[in-house]
């Protein structure tokens, strides 16, 4: 819960930055006045001089003055009723009353103008100094390793803090924790990863814009950097229905849905551990239950957020029809999974929990979601299965309604024995062997005379469908060893050859008729000895 109200905090702070707008934006009609990066202050139009000509001619008269030599002098002086500032003799900027729209006197602010001017261009010089560049060039190191060894102790505290939620959910979930706590798991650590590769991120950025302010050559590009990105995220780009949106708009939207999405699934975790298991209901039907809770409110809020977000649902006509065409052309196949996955949470065919068996995969249904199901083999292995195919093919559940099922153990044994003992034996198996009912009883019937073996079949009903392979071996074992008791046969497959002639009708060369004659009188003399 820790992780999740981190992530909350993470996503509501980036939205409220994200829905205030940039004051330098803000303002159209003032342009700023920069030295080294620096904003000194604004400037209006004046004249036939637009406010941006204005804060360029004024910029790049500072520029020149800084890569001078020459010690900088301000100087204030009165060309009429318009105070002049001059830097060294030579003119930068008039301050009129349209540069002061609040009112107040022009003589205070040119003086005000002028003193920062004074300051600005003195802190340049000095940066521009080699004991300035050694000191900066030692802050940039020392931030740099700091920030290396931030994220690095970062990394392994949020692992630390991963194993140990981890664990503390597993041991609340038991020692066998079902596909869909697995699936909550790999979504926590999905979210872990992400939020630690943004902290990174932003510890590399802040380290970024750190050390390119350090230096004035570098303090104007960085700057310039974050004036472009914030045109490029606060511009209307993207037009939907009568409204433009910008990309922090987008990112707010998919910011809100993410934050949806997440309160939906910690909805259908809290809904099924703490509501739903309290009414007894079976697993099968608390997790339709809240699958069914967390899709809907997905969907209901999906809707809010959209209208919340500013877009009108009429003016998703287009895109409907666009959708529908991509579900009738490319998002068939995913379409006809969803529809079979509704179709199996409410008419019920298979649920969670039921041992079934679909063409040659046979396990028990551990999650039944919108596109698949996870099927968990004898052999402990977790199949995803698409949803329509329970729909298209037969499938045989073992457990629909009642665990009760019937294994059929056929069994052959030689000619001649007596099929009085052998029922006998069969039926005492059965009754051997502690997990097949009593009731249903135990059958034994007799099938065929078979080509080399009397056939039977034992009939015996079992609770644990799971366990079916299980029980047959051990009968198998039990009857094996009644059979050697009472001296009954087990035979293999064999042939009796039956001649009607007395001689193999077989033409022989009369070479190979003398040879074997003679061989049969030596063998008979042999024999006589």
């Amino acid at each position: 819960m820790r992780l999740i109200g981190l992530l909350l905090s993470t996503i509501a702070l980036i939205l409220a930055i994200a829905s205030n707008p940039l004051p330098a934006f803000a303002q159209a009609r003032t342009a700023p006045i920069i030295l080294d990066g620096n904003v000194l202050f604004n400037v209006t139009e004046s004249g036939n001089f637009t406010a941006q000509q204005r804060a360029t001619e004024i910029n790049q008269s500072l520029a020149r003055v800084v890569a001078r030599d020459e010690a900088p002098v301000v100087t204030l002086e009165r060309v009429g009723e318009i105070p002049v500032i001059k830097v060294n003799d030579t003119y930068l900027l008039s301050i009129t009353s349209a540069d002061i729209p609040d009112g107040g006197d022009l003589q205070a602010r040119a003086g005000e103008w002028a003193r920062t001017i004074d300051k600005a261009l003195e802190r340049a010089r000095y940066e521009r100094t080699p004991e300035y560049f050694n000191g900066a060039v030692l802050r940039a190191v020392i931030a740099a390793v700091a920030g290396s060894l931030l994220s690095l102790l970062l990394g392994q505290l949020w692992q630390r803090w991963q194993n140990f939620l981890m664990l503390r959910r597993g041991e609340s979930q038991g020692n066998s924790p079902s596909t869909a706590d697995r699936s909550d798991k790999n979504i926590l650590a999905l979210i872990a990863r992400i939020l630690l590769a943004v902290l990174r991120i932003a510890i590399a950025l802040a380290l970024f814009f750190y050390i390119t302010r350090l230096f004035p050559q570098t303090r104007q590009f960085s700057r310039t950097l974050i004036d472009t990105l914030g045109v490029a995220l606060t511009s209307d780009l993207f037009p939907l229905g009568n409204k433009s949106f910008s990309i922090l708009d987008l990112l707010r939207l998919l910011g809100l849905i993410g934050l949806l999405i997440l309160g939906a699934s910690n909805f259908r975790q809290i809904l099924r551990v703490r509501v739903l298991s309290l009414t007894g209901l079976s697993r099968a039907a608390q997790e339709t239950i809240a699958s069914i809770s967390q899709y809907l409110t997905i969907f209901i809020g999906t809707i809010v957020v959209i209208q919340l977000w500013g877009l009108e649902l009429s003016s998703l006509n287009v895109f409907a029809g666009v959708l529908g065409v991509g579900v009738g052309l490319g998002l068939q196949g995913i379409a006809k999974e969803f529809i079979s996955g509704l179709a199996l949470i409410f008419e019920r065919p298979i649920q969670i929990g039921d041992f079934i068996e679909v063409g040659e995969l046979m396990g028990t249904v551990e999650h039944i979601n919108a596109r698949s199901t996870t099927i968990v083999t004898l052999d402990r292995v977790s199949v995803i299965v698409p949803n329509s195919r329970f729909l298209e093919s037969e499938v045989i559940n073992w457990t629909h309604r009642s665990p009760i099922s019937r294994l059929k153990i056929p069994v052959g044994v030689a000619y001649g024995s007596p099929v009085e003992t052998v029922r006998e034996i069969l039926l005492a198996a059965a009754k051997e062997h502690s997990e097949v009912l009593s009731q249903p009883a135990p059958i034994v019937f007799f099938k065929a005379f078979g080509d080399s073996a009397l056939q039977f079949q034992l009939l015996v009903w079992i609770r644990e469908p799971t366990q079916q392979f299980r029980i047959k071996s051990d009968l198998y074992f039990l009857i094996e060893r009644h059979f050697r008791d009472r001296a009954i046969e087990i035979p293999f497959p064999q042939r009796d050859l039956n001649l009607r002639s007395g001689s193999i009708p077989l033409d022989l060369s009369p070479e190979l008729s003398e040879t074997l004659h003679q061989l049969s009188q030596r063998l008979d003399r042999w024999m006589e000895k």
